[in-house]
C-alpha cells in the first residue's frame, strides 16, 4: 500500500557531503512525521533526525550543525543533507514516516524504508 524508497546514499571521505532522499508512494492520505535513523554494524538503529509536518525538527547531538533533515509535502519526500561527514557516520540509513492511507483514513502507521548505505572513509 505504501512504499518508501531511500536513495543518494555512496561512499565519500571525512569531510564531504552527501544528501540522501525518500519519497513515499502509494495509497497516501497524509503524513505526519517523517524521518532518518541509522544503523552501524553490531549497533542498534538509533535515530538521527525528523521534521514534523509544521517543520519542527529535532537531531541527535553528534549530527547538529552537520546534517540537515527537510521535506517537500508536493513531493511526499523527505531529504537529509550531510555535511562535514565522519567515519563515525558510517552506517545503513534507513527512511521512516507515519502514514494514514486512504484505505484506512482513521489510522496512522509507522513505515519504514529498505535502507541505504552511506560509508566514509578516513
Amino acid at each position: 500500500q505504501v512504499q518508501l524508497v531511500e536513495s543518494g546514499g555512496g561512499l565519500v571521505q571525512a569531510g564531504g557531503s552527501l544528501r540522501l532522499s525518500c519519497a513515499a508512494s502509494g495509497r497516501i492520505f497524509s503524513i505526519n512525521a517523517m524521518g532518518w535513523y541509522r544503523q552501524a554494524p553490531g549497533k542498534q538503529r538509533e535515530l538521527v533526525a525528523t521534521i514534523e509536518t509544521g517543520n519542527r525538527t529535532n537531531y541527535r547531538d553528534s549530527v547538529k550543525r552537520r546534517f540537515t533533515i527537510s521535506r517537500d509535502n508536493a513531493k511526499n519526500t523527505v531529504y537529509l543533507q550531510m555535511n562535514s561527514l565522519k567515519p563515525e557516520d558510517t552506517a545503513v540509513y534507513y527512511c521512516n514516516a507515519d502514514i494514514t492511507t486512504t484505505l484506512a483514513k482513521g489510522v496512522m502507521s509507522n513505515y519504514w524504508g529498505q535502507g541505504t548505505q552511506v560509508t566514509v572513509s578516513s
